[in-house]
């Protein structure tokens, strides 16, 4: 029949891609072998370099850009302080899904070279256009001559939000096809090497961002009026770097297993069908995924089908980090309007604002190596169940308790007397309280992230079948981003809703605190509720992980093969179909 000739087809095009997938050359970074192996390695190193140095040139400008917009939107632009830090969120959430955006883009419409070029072009114009609107905080200089600005209100915010698109933009360029998570060997690596692999990773990407804060907070203190210049100087040494990674064929180009627009059209096939048949009869799938299958009166292929149940699992776990992120959300919003209305004087020393962002990372620093001795003891026993939901939950517990505190250090800030701060050439009333007090709330979400990001990262990527790892973790930073668009959501909300009480222009007149608690309630509900559903994500072992990814028909087959390769007979020895499954 018509069917199981494509049935047989269908198997064909898989022990093929097994065959092929089984002859794939060790070296994966590129799909140029290169003139002799031994230049492989030396040309490896080369693009870890390149790799190193473009993203610390990309999180330059993105810091850059992220320390200094509250006070050049308040001090510059006239904006309130709920607008400064709705500005701040939804440009950090536009550059978390760009990447996505644009890596659809780079795969299935325009072609990744092109993007890549695109992208360098809207980044530089968008650093570029920064000076223009005298971002962060100067006028233009040229020969010590002070030139004023020209420009209205009004065209200078249009000025701005043209180059915050712009730049997040090619911001997402860079990080989708020039630095991706995809572009590291994990696909043979085990439960303990994944979780060390995402902890050091994340260790040295925190590592790089200290680096970053620490270069902004000197540049801020000795040549503030550069920075703006300094910007797209950095931006165009990224773009140098780039061309020459294109040329020497270093750029990591990922496998097109699967995709983004798949996924959801499998969950939009399944939704459609499933509302057709429950008006009109009742089917028999155990899965309202399966609606989508072909032989379930869908249009997709039940190894897509299966790929997309599995993925589904991770929804309420992405779910979850929605609110978390919000609260990572408040350092460069709440907390740095708090940090801006303490005393940054020390002894004649204004320490910059920038540079108590460092103290939310050394928790990180140090806690990533002691995690990692711990994990060692506890992955020593192959029995052994160990799951990081745990870490996500005490994660989770300690982004609320550090916006519990940060309530609390408000109502200390307010018991202070006012002093005058010059901050941009505009004098403002701040309290006199030392901005180091507000030290420990920086610390708890340092010690937050330390725990929830890289065990997040490991089930995103342990619990789904290898054809859409990179769309889980494009998944995963979809949902980050929404944290960061639910944190100016309920900015707005809650400053409306208070007619700006809650969330005030004027700190010593207003009630943040009360904000900080409504917050940190939401937070401890929602580490509640991931706690009730953590146990869904607890065996991680290498027996649940190959039941849990053996259930497609794809990986079932390259299974059978590979048995078949290994005991020369399948009659004999292996056979095609487990006994339970041949009964």
């Amino acid at each position: 029949s018509m069917s199981a000739d494509r049935r047989d087809v269908q198997e064909k095009q898989l022990l093929n891609h097994a065959d092929d997938k089984e002859q794939r050359p060790l070296p994966r970074r590129s799909n140029h072998t290169g003139n002799m192996s031994q230049s492989q390695p030396e040309k490896k190193f080369q693009a870890a370099i390149c790799l190193l140095l473009v993203e610390l040139c990309e999180r330059f400008t993105f810091f850059g850009i992220v320390c200094n917009m509250i006070l050049f939107c308040t001090v510059k632009l006239g904006y309130r302080n709920y607008q400064a830090a709705i500005v701040n969120m939804c440009f950090v959430g536009t550059s978390m899904l760009t990447p996505v955006l644009v890596g659809w883009l780079a795969e299935c419409l325009v072609g990744r070279i092109k993007v890549v070029c695109i992208c360098m072009f809207l980044h530089f114009l968008g650093t570029a256009l920064l000076p223009v609107v005298a971002f962060p905080f100067e006028d233009i200089y040229i020969d010590r001559r002070h030139i004023l600005h020209t420009l209205t209100k009004k065209e200078q915010k249009i000025v701005f939000y043209f180059a915050l698109l712009t730049a997040s933009l090619g911001i997402g360029g860079i990080r989708a096809i020039v630095c991706p998570l995809s572009a590291y060997n994990l696909e043979d690596c085990g439960l303990k090497e994944l979780l060390s692999f995402f902890n050091w990773f994340y260790w040295l990407v925190n590592l790089n961002s200290a680096v970053v804060f620490v270069s902004i907070s000197y540049i801020q203190q000795s040549v503030a009026r550069n920075l703006g210049f300094l910007i797209p100087f950095v931006s165009v040494l990224m773009a140098m770097i780039t061309i020459h990674m294109m040329r020497g064929e270093m750029i990591y180009k990922p496998k097109t297993d699967s995709s983004l627009l798949t996924t959801f059209g499998v969950i939009a096939s399944a939704l459609k069908t499933c509302c057709v048949r429950y008006r009109y009869f009742s089917g028999g799938v155990t899965n309202w995924l399966d609606h989508a299958k072909e032989n379930c009166g869908g249009r997709y292929s039940e190894t897509q089908v299966e790929s997309t149940k599995s993925l589904a699992r991770l929804f309420p776990l992405f779910a979850f980090q929605i609110l978390y992120r919000t609260c990572i959300m408040q350092i460069p919003s709440a907390y740095y309007l708090q940090t801006m209305n303490s005393n940054l004087n020390f002894s004649g020393f204004v320490l910059p604002i920038a540079a108590m962002n460092v103290i939310s990372i050394v928790p990180l620093l140090i806690l990533v190596p002691i995690l990692e001795c711990i994990n060692s003891c506890l992955f020593s026993s192959k029995k052994s169940r160990h799951s990081p939901t745990i870490y996500i939950v005490v994660g989770q517990l300690s982004a609320a308790l550090s916006v519990m505190v940060a309530g609390f250090s408000e109502i200390h800030r307010k018991h202070f007397p006012q002093v005058e701060q010059t901050l941009s050439k505009e004098v403002l009333l701040v309290s006199s309280m030392p901005c180091f007090h507000l030290a420990p709330q920086y610390i708890l979400l340092g010690v937050a992230e330390a725990l929830v990001t890289p065990s997040c990262s490991l089930l995103s990527f342990r619990l789904v079948p290898e054809r859409i790892r990179g769309i889980s973790m494009h998944f995963l930073t979809l949902f980050n981003g929404a944290g960061c668009f639910m944190g100016a959501f309920i900015v707005q909300t809650v400053h409306t809703g208070t007619r700006g009480n809650w969330f005030p222009h004027l700190l010593h007149e207003g009630k943040l605190e009360r904000f900080f608690f409504f917050l940190a309630s939401l937070m401890m509900v929602n580490t509640l509720g991931f706690w009730t559903i953590a146990h869904r994500y607890v065996y991680l072992n290498q027996e649940y992980a190959e039941e849990f990814r053996g259930s497609l028909p794809e990986e079932k087959l390259l299974q059978h093969e590979k048995a078949i390769k290994f005991y020369d007979s399948v009659l004999d020895r292996s056979p095609i179909l487990p006994p339970m499954e041949a009964t």
